[in-house]
């Protein structure tokens, strides 16, 4: 054999047993996955799924039971590991980092993370999930039924619940920025939880002059403050706030008071609610990336009051929703000073929920129940052609909201 002829055999060998010990080594890696122990991340099997009590662009939330204490149940929610290929989700590992600094009554708790076993079966990928206590209710499934009263004493505790959440959240440097009805967790004993911190992020007070440049593109669209639909990135607690306000209003309308189905007709609603978008109200607005690439409506005088009087009633509830509705999110009230404002400090003083709740042994969730507002759904898919073509008797706020 030429010499040439026996590089060339000792080459095919050498490749052969080079690809026998690729494929030994591949065999072996997955022995190694499936076989290892994860001292901190239990599997999955030790619960047992009840139920599905959640769906959102987030993923699926379960109701499920702990096998061992056939009594104890959790909440799972399901990583969506849409790029395998780049590891853990750095949106997932965000929130629980969140979630492990925050530690308090009215945020839901994160008890730990578990996995599916890495098999054959899955391509030797877990699945994870994050394991929450359990709430009975949320806030939207509560408000979407009819048979569920709340009284002003309970709205208050409601209200002073939510706002002490915000309180502890923003005084440890985190915005929430998803604030809305169906993140807010409600147990049988009436204890409030803010959840669902896939968006949340640690936030800085501007350094040097050097301004934010957060994302806009968060929180959900009816819920959405005017400075986020603005393209404002330089933002803060304020932007909480003004969801606060959008989730207090809805304890009396029982639905969300700004329906908007596009960024510009939200900022409409908004404008037609809370007064135009001018440099008077709100100084510095016009520097805003969109405020001159959207069409702002500029004759509208502030009708929060009027509006929201004939369901609010109780005279200090208008006037704290006022102050959580301001357009300046410079002048829009935090969470402390809201914490003492009149409305929790004047009879009926905030009173226990689990009474009322304990006539509800049913657990209500968003996910679980219809749209609440199901014909104007329909409205909007049809608007979503064209959205501002039957301006501006269609974008009326009287006939959108309530």
């Amino acid at each position: 054999m030429s010499s040439s002829g026996r590089e060339a055999a000792h080459s095919t060998s050498g490749m052969q047993m080079s690809t026998s010990n690729t494929v030994l080594s591949l065999a072996e890696k997955q022995k190694y996955i499936e076989d290892y122990d994860f001292p901190y991340c239990d599997e999955s099997s030790k619960y047992e799924k009840v139920a599905k009590i959640g769906q959102g662009t987030f993923g699926e939330v379960f109701k499920a039971r702990e096998k061992k204490s056939n009594k104890k149940f959790v909440a799972m929610k399901k990583v969506l590991m849409d790029n395998e290929k780049e590891g853990f989700p750095i949106t997932a590992l965000r929130e629980i980092r969140i979630l492990q600094l925050l530690k308090h009554e009215n945020v839901v708790n994160l008890i730990e993370i578990c996995r599916t076993k890495a098999t054959a079966n899955n391509r030797y990928r877990s699945t994870f999930y994050l394991v929450f206590d359990f709430c009975e209710h949320d806030l939207a499934g509560l408000l979407s039924n009819i048979n569920v009263k709340f009284s002003l004493g309970e709205i208050k505790k409601v209200m002073q619940q939510l706002l002490n959440g915000l309180y502890y959240i923003h005084s440890n440097k985190i915005l929430h920025r998803d604030m809305k009805a169906a993140n807010v967790l409600i147990t049988k004993n009436g204890v409030l939880k803010l959840a669902d911190f896939g968006l949340a992020r640690a936030f800085s007070i501007t350094k040097n002059g050097q301004a934010n440049r957060y994302t806009n593109r968060v929180v959900t669209l009816w819920y959405r403050p005017p400075e986020l639909l603005l393209g404002d990135r330089n933002y803060g607690p304020p932007v909480d706030m003004w969801g606060a306000g959008c989730i207090m209003a809805e304890m009396w309308t029982r639905s969300p008071i700004m329906q908007g189905a596009t960024e510009q007709q939200q900022l409409i609603f908004i404008s037609q609610l809370c007064g135009s978008f001018t440099p008077d109200v709100w100084p510095g607005v016009e520097s805003l990336e969109l405020y001159s690439k959207m069409e702002l409506p500029m004759n509208h005088k502030r009708k929060v009051r009027d509006r929201l009087r004939p369901y609010v009633k109780d005279p200090n509830g208008v006037d704290l929703l006022d102050k959580l509705l301001i357009l300046d999110p410079k002048e829009r009230i935090d969470a402390d000073s809201a914490l003492n404002h009149d409305f929790f400090w004047t009879d009926p003083m905030p009173c226990d929920l689990s009474k009322m709740l304990s006539q509800h042994t049913q657990s209500m969730f968003e996910y679980l129940t219809p749209p609440r507002r199901a014909c104007q759904m329909r409205q909007y898919q049809q608007q979503m052609v064209n959205p501002m073509q039957q301006r501006p008797q269609d974008n009326s706020y009287q006939d959108r909201v309530y």
